[in-house]
């Protein structure tokens, strides 16, 4: 049996409705935390530093562009780096060490006291993730997770944690991006 196409782009613009209303509900106070911690930390001189897989590799770019060029206003830029975008450390380190420590070598090198990490991880549980949130810890860096699920492993090391308590990644990683777009308006408001 074929399914209309109009039923799946229904299906699928209310999934993102109903996930982006739970975030509405469960995790605004989350948000707000997590800016509020990246405003003091940008305001004392330091930077972001920001890492994920896959489509959450491109949202970490996405942000990091945000932040360094300009969101919605003219301001200045704000250091924020995505450990998602040296081809030659991701190629080098990964071929010689493995693809789990990559993003804690790079916050081992960049990051320090009163940095800000923030893990991407829709399951949670990301190996890499886990390693750099340990790392960027270990380093005194302050520590931003956004989450799916039940917020796997993750959940337990960040300062503050986002959790998109949904399990169909594709809308948690659009929940993930709108998470992004208000810690960049609400910083565009206060700067």
């Amino acid at each position: 049996m074929v399914i209309p196409q109009q039923d799946i782009i229904r299906e699928m613009v209310e999934g993102s409705i109903s996930a982006k209303e739970s975030v509405l509900k469960n995790n605004t106070g989350d948000i707000e935390e997590a800016s509020k911690l990246i405003e003091r930390s940008l305001n004392e001189g330091n930077k972001i530093m920001i890492a994920g897989n896959g489509g959450s590799a491109a949202d970490s770019q996405h942000f990091a562009a945000e932040f360094v060029g300009r969101y919605k206003v003219e301001r200045r830029g704000l250091p924020c780096i995505a450990l998602t975008t040296d081809t030659s450390i991701i190629t080098a380190w990964t071929n010689d060490y493995g693809f789990e420590t990559l993003f804690a070598r790079q916050i081992e090198a960049l990051g320090r006291k009163g940095d800000v990490f923030i893990g991407i991880s829709t399951s949670g549980n990301s190996p890499n993730i886990i390693k750099a949130m340990e790392k960027a810890k270990e380093l005194g860096m302050k520590t931003v997770s956004l989450l799916g699920k039940d917020g796997g492993k993750l959940k337990e090391m960040a300062d503050v944690n986002i959790i998109i308590k949904n399990n169909d990644t594709p809308r948690i990683q659009e929940c993930h991006i709108t998470v992004l777009h208000i810690i960049a308006e609400l910083l565009d408001k206060n700067d």
